[in-house]
């Protein structure tokens, strides 16, 4: 069998006012699930072309920025001492006609725009807001028509620390809106229509952490497509984050993304993934890979999937395709986190094409040729090149060279299926906790069935005390080993205790 990384490779990137949200529930119901409510007719960040607007004049001691006047942004920027505050009037403001003429600001720079205020890149320039500045704070701004590279990101494009994102609309853009430096805070904002991602949460040699994404609307991303224009290039969605030690996410409604909605890939640590609405998401609402330690709960996850769930039904492709996606991922008390296992709990999740997967490549690890994040090892290995025949057959590094779908522990969620509403018959309805046979490189130590025993018996990952709805199926240990609930709740499966069935799909 060919190792299974459901077509998703790392791409490799480039270095480069709280919002009020509707409350979601987290009473529990009865029969073991408490999902999480949307607002009727709404949702949790229904923000995009409702955001607040900017003052009409100018903050008292702030530089106002003409439109009038091509690149005055960018020109006075540069001659005000950091700390400033800058003032957009209303208008369409230009930063001039080279591809980086783009503004670079200084340490604690502010810039407001007032009602209408917009910057335009015209597809012209590549970048909008640049370098290395710290507690960069930009509000009530749309940012828009900038032709950043695949990615690279328009706004904050190197990564700065301590920005701060708020009210306003980052759209229509190349490559990602925004990229994300440690103590992001990105509250309340419309991240849409960008050509790859909303959000690329990549910083390069320094790992972010203390990263705020709350409140915000992030939808229709990746319109380039770049899943078809590079196969299985893993490198699109709403949110992509890479090397994150500390994220809370919360109260965001991502829908309608050409890709995964939520994406946690390589090396991520404590996670906090609550109160959002995530639905009509063409792949996965969520994926957690080869990453760490996340509490994800009181989600509302409704029809995602459907694009690629389909895909893979065309294909007689067994897998089965969900709406939330443990790849290689999952509690090491070892590693610091706020929680040292991956809990999923009180979701609500309804007529996604499946349900919830987790999967071990039992051919991925640190220095494995299947390893697509090649220059990466564990967070427990730190360097790759000690992942090597004879070392790694024994001691600490036979188990600590894998990132490990471990102590996971799905509990206390609804699902829901009407297969009807979903267009799908029996390739749809699944839950999964599987690996594949492994089968390289020829000094591995982890061939034959090893991790497939690990992941299914072995790893403390528990199903338990969940309410399903529906024509629900499980597939366990081996795509082709299809399950009956009474089978997955048997010996020697023996999960889902204490879970409820009913056979018709329903709220």
């Amino acid at each position: 069998m060919t190792p299974r990384r459901f077509r998703f490779r790392r791409a490799a990137p480039l270095l480069g006012v709280l919002l009020t949200v509707a409350a979601c529930s987290s009473t529990p119901q009865t029969g073991g699930a408490a999902p999480a409510t949307a607002v009727p007719g709404g949702s949790v960040a229904a923000v995009c072309d409702k955001e607040p607007a900017g003052p009409a004049t100018a903050p008292a001691g702030a530089v106002v920025i003409d439109p009038a006047v091509p690149g005055d942004l960018a020109v006075k920027t540069r001659s005000a001492g950091p700390g400033t505050t800058f003032w957009l009037k209303p208008g369409k403001h230009i930063l001039g006609d080279d591809k980086y003429d783009q503004v670079s600001p200084k340490d604690g720079d502010v810039y407001i725009g007032a009602p209408g205020a917009v910057v335009d890149g015209r597809k012209i320039n590549q970048y909008a807001f640049t370098g290395h500045a710290t507690n960069v704070k930009l509000t009530y701004l749309t940012v828009q028509g900038f032709a950043a590279p695949r990615d690279e990101g328009v706004v904050n494009h190197d990564s700065g620390d301590g920005w701060v994102i708020e009210h306003s609309t980052i759209q229509d853009n190349d490559g990602a809106g925004l990229m994300a430096g440690a103590r992001q805070q990105v509250r309340g904002n419309c991240l849409r229509r960008n050509g790859q991602y909303g959000i690329n949460a990549f910083s390069g040699a320094t790992p972010i952490t203390a990263l705020v994404v709350e409140g915000n609307e992030i939808a229709g991303n990746n319109t380039a497509d770049w899943e078809a224009k590079i196969d299985g290039c893993g490198c699109t969605g709403g949110v992509k984050f890479w090397d994150v030690n500390g994220a809370d996410v919360r109260g965001n409604w991502v829908h309608d993304n050409h890709g995964t909605g939520l994406w946690a890939d390589t090396n991520n640590n404590d996670f906090l993934i609550e109160g959002n609405l995530i639905e009509n998401n063409d792949s996965a609402a969520l994926i957690y890979e080869i990453s760490y330690n996340a509490v994800i709960r009181d989600n509302t996850i409704r029809k995602n999937n459907w694009i690629d769930g389909r895909k893979y039904a065309d294909k007689s492709d067994n897998f089965p395709t969900p709406a939330i996606y443990i790849s290689e991922s999952g509690g090491e008390p070892r590693i610091k986190a706020r929680t040292a296992k991956l809990e999923i709990s009180r979701n609500y999740l309804e007529n996604n094409w499946s349900g919830i997967t987790l999967w071990e490549n039992a051919d991925r690890y640190c220095n494995s040729p299947a390893n697509t994040s090649s220059g990466d090892c564990t967070r427990l290995v730190p360097d790759v090149k000690q992942c090597a025949a004879p070392a790694i057959a024994s001691g600490p590094l036979l188990s600590d060279c894998r990132w490990k779908t471990q102590h996971v522990d799905i509990h206390d969620n609804k699902f829901v299926l009407d297969p009807a509403v979903v267009g799908c018959q029996a390739s749809c309805g699944r839950m999964g906790l599987l690996s594949n046979f492994g089968t390289y490189p020829e000094w591995s130590p982890y061939k034959g069935d090893t991790v497939q025993q690990a992941v299914t018996f072995k790893q403390d990952n528990r199903w338990h005390d969940n309410s399903y709805a529906g024509p629900w199926t499980f597939i366990a240990y081996t795509t082709d080993r299809v399950l009956e609930i009474g089978e997955w709740e048997g010996a020697p499966y023996s999960q889902d205790t204490g879970s409820t069935y009913t056979a018709q799909a329903g709220g």
